[in-house]
């Protein structure tokens, strides 16, 4: 299969750092999460090239060796979709497939949800539709599980636990949550580390966070009313420490066209813990097949 290379990308006024694979006029945009890096997508890139998609997966804002913009203000959602329709437009695709995880996900939801490009599909894993999370969150059981969401509004504390000790923290994110710790040897979680590490990054990651919490559920009236109409298919790894799969209860009734496949025993970090599993979902539900 084919090795994804690193291009740099101008989209939005802005330099991406982009892990790129394929050709041709079909994008495949997968957008990470939080604390990881287009690196988390390696197991994906090769596939959807193989089966005839351009596949790139950005580093987002603030990440890696993408622009990294200082400021809680320009890590608001409107930047952030500005970006990923950016993206697309630089591409020159004539279709387009978003796959988003975590915090990409977020970003997925609304991009789709607000309709900003058209999009032939959307792909989401570990994170819920936005309508969910806002019920979820009511609740004391997800309430605890988002306890972080708190912390990260602090000023200086929250880059200081996670950065300190060559940026451990970040190590420990990942092998704290997984559940097969093998899919995270001390090589992969270097790679998270070491982005954690450079000039301002762990205050931009954070800054996702604390922006989002400023800006409250936002303006609903930039929401498309009704349900979601672009075909979407949601992977769920059901050991997921910080969203309970109850979240995903109820999708359907807010999507048009939705499938979901819960893969039991594998945690959050999904697509990186259980990637055989996931590239077959992914390669049957994108060919239509059963």
């Amino acid at each position: 299969m084919e090795t994804p290379v690193t291009r740099f990308i101008e989209a939005n006024g802005l330099r991406f750092e982009v892990a790129c694979c394929g050709s041709g006029k079909r994008l495949a945009l997968c957008l990470h999460g939080f604390p990881e890096h287009s690196y988390s997508w390696r197991h994906q890139l090769p596939l959807l090239a193989q089966m005839g998609y351009l596949a790139w997966a950005p580093n987002l804002r603030g990440y890696g060796n993408s622009s990294r913009p200082t400021g809680v203000a320009n890590y608001a959602m409107a930047h952030l979709l500005a970006d990923v329709a950016g993206l697309i437009d630089a591409s020159g695709a004539d279709e387009v497939v978003l796959i988003a995880h975590d915090w990409g996900g977020v970003i997925a939801w609304e991009f789709a949800l607000r309709r900003i490009r058209k999009l032939k599909r959307l792909v989401v894993m570990n994170i819920p539709h936005p309508g969910m999370f806002a019920q979820g969150i009511r609740r004391w059981a997800q309430l605890k599980r988002s306890w972080y969401i708190f912390f990260f509004q602090l000023p200086w504390l929250p880059e200081w636990a996670l950065g300190r000790d060559g940026a451990r923290g970040i190590g420990e994110a990942f092998r704290g949550m997984a559940i097969d710790k093998s899919r995270f040897p001390p090589e992969v979680l270097e790679v998270y580390q070491r982005n954690a590490q450079q000039p301002g990054a762990l205050t931009a990651m954070i800054n996702y966070y604390r922006a989002v919490f400023r800006e409250g559920p936002g303006p609903k009236q930039a929401r498309a009313p009704g349900r979601l109409d672009v075909p979407t298919l949601m992977i769920w790894g059901e050991q997921d420490s910080a969203l309970g799969k109850e979240l995903t209860y109820g999708t359907e009734n807010l999507v048009s066209d939705f499938t979901i496949h819960y893969l039991p025993g594998v945690s959050h970090w999904v697509q990186q813990e259980a990637p055989e599993t996931v590239n077959e979902i992914l390669r049957s539900w994108l060919q239509s097949r059963p």
